[in-house]
């Protein structure tokens, strides 16, 4: 028998092979050839897949095909959103579905609300005019650690914060405080949160006054009325993924991690006019849009 090769697969003449297989000569010369190809194309899919877990997993795998697909573009990569749904199907790479938050809203019924605003309009186009705020807990085994959030509807970024054993008005009014501090809020800016009796408290209130800002609420029990600021908790905390901490420290380390280092510099999200763009660098990029000519 003659040494095997590609004219002797085994040692056996192609044509000899092609005829009891009934397929042409020229298709198999043709599959050899494409040979190299393939193995490149199929290298080049592997490396695309493991770029895609890394990303994925940067983001707490909370990230799907859109951002994902951004975040490659980022890279430098040029490629489709179709591509990269179907390699994350085909190797079951899921973004997180968020879970339902219990509601922490309690009235205070002596307190008279303030006028909504916002009538669940939450865009704005400049910076520092329209502000949303919620309060949230994360379970520990050292008893409920609150969150107090602000955040600048202009550019999604969470300009205040403010975490305590306690959700009394403090907490609220120290998230303002932060807020004003580091968000540029322009005269008149629209603070809007639900009827909480935290946000109807003489404390808050005393604040939105030094501060020249107008209080807009949303209604009682209706979380479509602050929706903005109950998505941003829904999302912390499927991508946090954690269920209990098992302290209030572990609580904050996580909390402000997600906020200072993922979400505010470099959590993707869409914007209407900039494509795929973190909060922070939708602020320069607005910032720079609406400075005028010289």
């Amino acid at each position: 028998m003659e040494k095997a090769g590609p004219d002797r697969p085994d040692g056996y003449s192609v044509s000899l092979l092609c005829r009891a297989l009934k397929i042409s000569r020229s298709g198999y010369y043709a599959y050899l050839a494409a040979r190299p190809a393939a193995a490149a194309t199929a290298r080049e899919e592997d490396e695309l897949v493991a770029e895609i877990r890394q990303i994925h997993e940067e983001s707490r795998r909370a990230y799907g095909s859109p951002r994902i697909t951004a975040a490659l573009r980022r890279r430098g990569r040029r490629i489709n959103r179709k591509r990269v749904e179907r390699l994350m199907r085909e190797h079951d790479i899921r973004g997180i579905t968020r879970r339902k938050r219990r509601s922490l809203t309690k009235a205070d019924r002596k307190a008279a609300p303030s006028p909504d605003l916002v009538g669940r309009d939450f865009t704005a186009v400049e910076p520092g005019t329209k502000l949303v705020s919620d309060i949230t807990y994360l379970p520990t085994l050292a008893g409920w650690w609150y969150l107090a959030t602000v955040i600048d509807l202009a550019t999604r970024e969470v300009v205040g914060y403010a975490m305590a054993d306690h959700h009394r008005a403090e907490l609220v009014v120290d998230a303002l405080k932060m807020a004003a501090g580091r968000g540029a809020l322009k005269p008149g800016c629209i603070a809007h949160s639900d009827r909480g009796s935290e946000y109807t408290s003489r404390e808050y209130r005393m604040l939105i006054r030094e501060l020249n800002l107008r209080q807009s609420m949303g209604r009682t029990g209706s979380c479509y009325d602050n929706a903005a600021a109950e998505s941003f908790f829904g999302l912390l905390k499927a991508e946090i993924g954690t269920t209990v901490w098992e302290s209030h420290e572990a609580a904050r380390a996580d909390v402000f991690r997600f906020i200072e280092v993922e979400y505010n510099r470099t959590r993707l999200r869409k914007h209407p006019v900039y494509g795929y763009v973190t909060p922070l660098e939708t602020r320069t990029l607005t910032a720079h849009d609406l400075t005028p000519a010289a």
